[in-house]
C-alpha cells in the first residue's frame, strides 16, 4: 500500500510544483481533479483532442516520477436541470476517455442525485420512507433516472477498460455501502466505490466494518477522517446543516488524518483494507477546516507514512 494525494488541495499550484511539493514529502502518487466539483487545475479534458498536450503531461509526470492512482470528476450526471445533467455527464465520458489514454485504471466520481419528477428544479435527497410518497419518489428515482443512466455508463467504462469508483456521500443517492452495492448490481463489475471514511463515521456506519461489507467493491481510498462533537450531537444530531466552518457548533467535521482518530485506528483500517483485497493507494483528502491545506498535507503524510503497510508479507514457515 502506498499514499497518493487528491492534488485538488493544491489547485492554485502549478502541477510541475505540486510535484516537487509532493516528492519531498515521499509522495509519487496522485489523484487529478479533471472537472465538475474537483474543477480541473491540473488535469485538462482538452488533451484529449491535442496528442501534443497529451505527450508533454505523460513526459512531465514520468519526468518526476510520479504515477496516477485516479482522475476524479465527482458531479451531479442525474441533476434535474439538464444543463447541469450534460455538463457532468460529458466530464465524465471524457474523464473515462482520457484515463484509458493515460492507462489509468480509476475515475472518481459521484452517483448524482435526481429530483422528485420530470419537473423538478433541484435535486432530492430521500432520507426516510415516511410519509409514503417519499418512497414513491425513491422508486422513481431508481427506476427512471439512475438505472438507465448507470447501465449506459457502466457499460462505457468496461468498453474502454475503466474503472467507475462512486464515492458515497449524503446528498445522492448512493451514499452507504447498501446503496453502493445496490448501484453495482445495476451497473455491472466495473462500478464500485472510492471509499472514504470521513463520510462513514459521520453517518454511524463504522468504516472498518463496512470494508467487510464492501469487500472487491472498493476501487480507490482517499485518506480523511472525522471527528464527533457529542456535545453538539444531542442539539443537532448527525443532519448537521450549519456550515463547515462553524466547527465550534457543528455535531462533527472533517478533520486531517490523525486528529480524529489515532494510529491505532487507521492501522487496523489498512490491514483490514488488504485483508479483504485492497492493497493500493490511500489518497489523502484535505477538508479540515481547521488546518491549512500545506499544514493538513504535512501532517497527514507524516502520520500515514507510519499507518501503511508497504511490503507483501514473506510466506510463512508453516504454510
Amino acid at each position: 500500500m502506498r499514499l497518493g494525494v487528491f492534488t485538488a488541495l493544491l489547485a492554485q499550484m502549478p502541477l510541475k510544483d505540486v510535484l516537487a511539493k509532493l516528492k519531498a514529502l515521499d509522495i509519487t502518487t496522485v489523484e487529478l481533479g479533471t472537472g465538475n466539483y474537483p474543477g480541473n487545475a491540473h488535469c485538462k479534458l482538452s488533451m484529449l483532442d491535442n496528442p501534443a498536450e497529451l505527450k508533454e503531461f505523460k513526459q512531465k509526470l514520468d519526468d518526476a516520477g510520479v504515477s496516477i492512482s485516479a482522475l476524479s470528476c465527482h458531479g451531479n450526471s442525474l441533476h434535474p436541470d439538464a444543463t447541469q445533467a450534460k455538463q457532468a455527464q460529458e466530464t465524465n465520458q471524457k474523464t473515462i476517455l482520457l484515463a484509458e489514454k493515460l492507462g489509468v485504471s480509476v475515475v472518481v466520481d459521484f452517483s448524482g442525485c435526481p429530483g422528485d419528477s420530470p419537473n423538478a428544479k433541484a435535486p432530492n435527497w430521500v432520507t426516510c420512507p415516511w410519509p409514503p410518497e417519499y418512497l414513491d419518489v425513491l422508486a422513481w428515482q431508481w427506476d427512471k433516472v439512475v438505472t438507465p443512466y448507470w447501465l449506459e455508463r457502466g457499460k462505457l467504462a468496461a468498453d474502454h477498460g475503466v474503472k467507475v469508483a462512486i464515492e458515497m456521500h449524503p446528498g445522492f443517492v448512493v451514499y452507504s455501502p447498501e446503496t453502493m452495492l445496490r448501484l453495482r448490481a445495476i451497473a455491472g463489475d466495473s462500478v464500485g466505490c472510492n471509499y472514504d471514511p470521513s463520510h462513514m463515521f459521520w453517518q454511524g456506519i463504522d468504516p472498518i466494518a463496512a470494508v467487510r461489507v464492501l469487500g472487491d467493491a472498493i476501487f480507490h481510498v482517499h485518506a480523511k477522517d472525522t471527528q464527533m462533537y457529542p456535545a453538539n450531537l444531542a442539539r443537532t444530531g448527525v443532519l448537521d446543516t450549519k456550515p463547515y466552518t462553524d466547527e465550534r457548533h457543528r455535531g462533527w467535521i472533517f478533520r486531517t488524518c490523525g486528529y480524529g482518530h489515532g494510529a491505532e485506528w487507521w492501522k487496523e483500517f489498512v490491514s483490514t483494507l488488504r485483508m479483504f483485497g485492497y492493497d493500493d493507494v490511500l489518497s489523502i483528502e484535505h477538508e479540515d477546516s481547521l488546518l491549512s491545506p500545506e499544514e493538513g498535507l504535512t501532517k497527514a503524510a507524516q502520520f500515514l507514512n507510519d499507518v501503511v503497510i508497504k511490503e507483501a508479507p514473506a510466506a510463512a514457515w508453516w504454510v
